[in-house]
């Protein structure tokens, strides 16, 4: 064998994977479909504005072990995200704090609020829906002009025929709050992230524009073990049956002006709004003084052949199929299943380190 390890992916799993054997003296070979390293956090740099091609990321964590971790190969520059929502032309703060709710009904104290909200929730002792369990939780006007819409949009269903599991909870702050995540640690990797993908496999060689799937059996004699970050069912030639998710379009254009929403992140709630969210990706970085900006409007959409996978659709048919394509990845002796595609499951980037990290540590 050539290799310890085949390491299928560069996304953020197959990198941190591949620096810890790397660490531990293992010689990785790292393959990956597309022409560029980062996976869905891939960023390219265009007319000098960093931008996030498969839609916005921020990185952020409480994890310190994982903090202290990414900050070895990248500096991060602090960026709170506080997104906004539009809804029939009036903006909102995200997420539901003070500033939501005296825009909703002109409540300025908490106790106001908290009473507005108790008269507005319908409880439901069993919620069977993404709507019952969200009004129970919220009330009608945060659900009806907050969620209803862009939930539906996202998942490409009416709220009533989507699984109430999707909404475990929803977090109301009683405080004038924009940061949108609870986490210690929030920040942009300078650069973005590909230059921290790029700082992860410095000195691993890393084969681009070669997909796996297509030469498995040349590429599975070069290591003694594969990491293979793809789809599960993709994996098994989808032989259990399609794992569904949602995917995503993107479309991207310069505008001549200095800012064109004045915010990184503005989200669509109305579900005649085709798009969910508009980004404006120079609002990242700072870089404000430049004339010009970069905006990418974000589509929902069905995956289907050739699409990207974003979104797994964690319903109870699709949690069963899963189940039965882990069962296959348990017998497979000479692979090991990673990262949100290998595992059926949406991590957030801090979580897919976490994931990488374990592995590492219990076969390493």
């Amino acid at each position: 064998m050539k290799y310890d390890f085949l390491i299928v992916g560069a996304g953020l799993f197959g990198a941190v994977f591949a620096r810890e054997a790397h660490n531990r003296g293992k010689k990785c070979l790292v393959v990956e479909k597309r022409a560029n390293v980062g996976g869905n956090c891939y960023t390219e740099v265009v007319d000098g504005i960093t931008v996030h091609r498969y839609g916005a990321h921020i990185f952020h964590t409480s994890d310190e072990a994982v903090w202290n971790y990414v900050n070895k190969y990248a500096h991060f520059n602090p960026f709170i995200n506080c997104p906004l929502a539009n809804y029939m032309g009036k903006l909102y703060h995200l997420p539901f704090n003070m500033n939501t709710f005296y825009e909703l009904w002109g409540t300025a104290t908490p106790q106001k609020a908290r009473e507005k909200i108790a008269q507005q929730i319908v409880p439901c002792e069993n919620p069977k829906n993404v709507r019952e369990q969200a009004l129970a939780l919220v009330g009608t006007d945060i659900y009806k002009t907050l969620i209803e819409g862009y939930t539906e949009k996202q998942w490409g269903r009416s709220a009533d025929k989507l699984p109430a599991d999707i909404i475990k909870r929803l977090p109301l702050r009683f405080t004038f709050d924009n940061n949108y995540f609870n986490d210690v640690w929030q920040g942009i990797p300078e650069g973005g992230y590909t230059a921290l993908v790029d700082n992860l496999l410095q000195g691993i060689e890393v084969r681009t524009g070669v997909d796996y799937l297509s030469c498995r059996e040349q590429l599975d004699v070069l290591a003694d073990k594969v990491v293979y970050t793809g789809a599960i069912d993709e994996f098994f030639g989808y032989s259990r049956g399609n794992l569904e998710y949602r995917s995503l379009r993107f479309e991207t254009q310069r505008i001549e002006t200095e800012s064109f929403q004045g915010n990184a992140v503005i989200n669509y709630t109305e579900r005649n709004v085709r798009y969910t969210r508009i980004i404006e990706h120079k609002h990242f970085a700072r870089n404000d003084d430049l004339p010009y900006t970069i905006v990418t409007y974000e589509y929902p959409a069905a995956q289907g052949a050739g699409d990207e996978r974003y979104y797994p659709v964690n319903d109870a048919t699709n949690n069963i199929r899963y189940c039965e394509y882990k069962r296959l990845a348990d017998r497979q002796g000479k692979v090991i299943f990673g990262g949100r595609l290998g595992l059926y499951k949406y991590l957030d980037m801090d979580d897919v380190i976490s994931e990488a990290l374990k592995l590492a540590q219990s076969i390493l």
